[in-house]
This record gives structure tokens, sequence and C-alpha cells, in this order.
């Protein structure tokens, strides 16, 4: 399943674009805070998996006011390379990857 290209962000690493995008309003877990932030990431130029990352801090727009973290760049950039590392093909077709990295939560 193919990103949104609207409000979808770019990223290189090692050389390769993915793009990037935070669902803009969170879902109605998200907006309690019962469950954290989530992003999706997919290849730029060819795209196959989607890589589904799952964050340590709620979503920005919740509506108990938590604070959040803004998700960087830095921070899409070090979850790729994770996937990747950990069997990720973003190129080929199939179901969605998930990295979890809600520690702590």
């Amino acid at each position: 399943m193919a990103l949104v290209r609207k409000g979808a962000r770019r990223v290189i690493v090692d050389g390769t674009p993915y793009r990037w995008r935070l669902r803009r309003r969170p879902t109605y877990l998200q907006g309690l805070a019962w469950s954290p932030c989530t992003y999706a990431v997919e290849h730029a130029g060819t795209p196959g998996t989607t890589l589904v990352v799952t964050t340590n801090h709620p979503h920005p727009s919740n509506w108990l006011g938590q604070e959040a973290q803004p998700v960087r760049p830095s921070d899409v950039a070090d979850a790729i390379k994770r996937a990747l590392h950990a069997g990720w093909r973003p190129t080929t077709p199939g179901r969605p990857f998930h990295v979890d990295r809600s520690h702590g939560i």
C-alpha cells in the first residue's frame, strides 16, 4: 500500500531516498494517549513494503495535552537503518514491516 504523497517528507539514507508520513490527526487511541505515535515509511522510487514505526511517545496532537516529542528526520533515518538490518525489503511488495520502538511505555 503506497503512502499518500501529500504531506509526505523525504529522507535519504545511505544514498537511497525514502518518503515518510505521520498522520496529521491522531487515531482515537492516540488522541487519548493510550497508544503511542506511529509513522509510515516507503521507498521513494519503487514503493513496495511499507515500514510502520511505533515510537515511544504520544502523538503530537493528542487531546489530553500530554507532552510529545517531534519525529525528526534523524529518528526516521535510524529506524530505516534498523529495519533494513532486521530484514525489511522496501522495494518488494508484501505486508507492512513493523518496528516497535515503544520501550518504556
